[in-house]
């Protein structure tokens, strides 16, 4: 591999990893459409959907644990949603993973479009007062958390993704999680389902390792310095930043989906 293929993928774990410390959502809603056509349209190589999702869960691994440490501290990680939530997320982001070997390029891309498009069509429903409720007052619904997170596992480990770009707008739109509590607690949740798809793509041989390396290390790097500027910046305008971030993505896949 050329020096210019390593800057490129290192690059493009730079600008995910950080976003997804921001955000609290794992970085794969924009390493998936970056992966498949970056390097493509620069001509420097070509991944296949099953080598991005493959690629995907490694580095979501490794950038939700470093985000979920720098989290720690701040009072927002709320373990019983982490507990409700993770264990049926594992479960589910594994049977998605492991099932994704079954299925072609375009049905990938295809449940990319959907999940993104409820993701953004979640972000705009009002939720007035949410950030209002006070950290040690906050509950939620558990069956209903038990029961989303399973399915947000399922379909998010198709696509190597962990769910958190998904199960961020669940749980402020469904469950009613102040805004903090969500990129926080999504973070711990995301990293115990990239779990579960991460063994399962790595089972059924969809992980390219050398660019998953590469990044893992710019993840280290840029995920822990989301996390600490997400700390700083309003939750409305971090709502804001992912609802524009899942449109633009989900659109694009759209375009060639129906193309």
């Amino acid at each position: 591999m050329d020096i210019e293929f390593i800057a490129l993928i290192f690059f493009i774990g730079l600008i995910s990893s950080f976003t997804s410390g921001m955000l609290g959502i794992g970085g794969s809603i924009i390493n998936y459409p970056l992966l498949l056509y970056v390097p493509t349209l620069l001509g420097i190589t070509s991944f296949t959907a099953h080598e991005v999702t493959g690629i995907n869960t490694v580095q979501v691994f490794f950038s939700t644990i470093t985000a979920v440490l720098a989290y720690r501290k701040g009072g927002y990680l709320n373990q019983s949603l982490i507990l409700s939530m993770g264990i049926s997320i594992l479960i589910g982001s594994f049977i998605g993973g492991y099932g994704s070997k079954l299925l072609n390029e375009g049905q990938i891309h295809l449940v990319y479009a959907i999940l993104a498009t409820i993701a953004a069509i979640m972000m705009f429903v009002p939720k007035k007062g949410l950030n209002d409720i006070p950290v040690d007052k906050v509950t939620f619904h558990v069956p209903l958390a038990i029961i989303s997170a399973l399915i947000v596992g399922i379909a998010s480990g198709v696509i190597g993704a962990a769910g958190a770009f998904l199960l961020v707008p669940v749980m402020l739109v469904v469950l009613k999680i102040p805004t903090r509590i969500t990129i926080a607690t999504s973070l711990a949740i995301t990293f115990i389902s990239s779990i579960g798809s991460t063994t399962a793509k790595v089972i059924t041989g969809q992980v390219l390792l050398f660019p998953a390396i590469i990044l893992v290390i710019a993840s280290m790097i840029a995920s822990p310095l989301g996390a600490s500027f997400g700390k700083k910046v309003n939750p409305k305008i971090l709502q804001v930043i992912l609802s524009i971030l899942i449109i633009a993505t989900s659109a694009k896949i759209w375009l060639d989906v129906l193309s």
